[in-house]
């Protein structure tokens, strides 16, 4: 089965399993079960392309999947807990308010199917470091399995911590300025784009560097679309922020300027 093939049978899966999930949410009224899904959905992707592609060294397409698997599910369950029992999300409402009585068909093709196209896309790198390659290892293989170490450390670390902090009544109206957060204004994003790019340098010694475009996009809706500048436009004028904001990296670790301050309101 070719690499085109293989990657034609994802599109009609992932098609598939948006359509039910959209039917889900139009029973639930509730839009946001896209979000929880976003990481499964490369989960179950992963390990589609695993079992298209038996022939390819096992090594590589193991620990890929073992790592994605790490990622996604992992990020599922934790936007699940964090929306148990809450309402639909901010943007997913004001869209529903807009449309109206038309949102039901609407929202399949502006939230669901528009995010099934992206997980399709952006899935690439996966099926590519299983289609080839070497048996053995390689210092790409090493450097992917480093890089995407650091990221899977500052996600779920920057979201532990920050469930944590979030738990404590004392801590209503502060800024989270402590932990990972010290060093970056958003890390669970970049924990997110590192991932990927460790991904994607894990997929180059099977000759997949021309996916570039999968990290790339990622990074690219983590930065301007969906994570770091959607946040950061609804914090802007909230008390304390901007003072934040001058001393703490917005997207890289990086040690602060100066020592933030304790006492401001929640960011996130």
């Amino acid at each position: 089965m070719t690499f085109l093939e293989t990657y034609a049978i994802a599109l009609v899966v992932i098609l598939i399993l948006m359509i039910l999930l959209w039917l889900y949410s139009l029973f639930l009224k509730n839009s946001s079960i896209v979000d929880i899904f976003w990481g499964t959905g490369f989960v179950i992707t992963g390990w589609l392309y695993f079992f298209l592609s038996p022939d390819a060294p096992l090594p590589r397409r193991l620990l890929l999947n073992l790592l994605v698997t790490l990622w996604g599910l992992r990020l599922s369950i934790y936007i699940l807990l964090r929306n148990w029992d809450k309402p639909e999300d901010f943007r997913y409402q004001k869209w529903r308010a807009e449309s109206g009585s038309t949102w039901w068909w609407k929202s399949f093709f502006q939230v669901f199917l528009l995010q099934g196209f992206l997980l399709w896309v952006i899935s690439a790198p996966l099926l590519a470091a299983q289609r080839g390659g070497s048996s053995g290892w390689t210092l790409l293989d090493l450097l992917g399995l480093a890089v995407w170490a650091v990221g899977f450390f500052f996600e779920s670390v920057g979201d532990f911590q920050m469930a944590r902090f979030k738990a404590n009544p004392a801590n209503k109206g502060k800024v989270m300025d402590r932990g990972v957060w010290r060093f970056t204004r958003h890390p669970n994003y970049f924990g997110d784009a590192a991932q990927w790019w460790g991904f994607y340098i894990l997929a180059t010694p099977a000759g997949g560097w021309w996916t570039v475009f999968s990290p790339l996009l990622m990074t690219f809706l983590l930065l301007s679309v969906s994570g770091v500048a959607l946040l950061e436009k609804t914090l802007a004028s909230r008390p304390g922020y901007k003072e934040y904001i001058e001393n703490t990296s917005s997207f890289f670790p990086w040690p602060p300027r100066k020592k933030a301050p304790r006492q401001k309101r929640d960011t996130r």
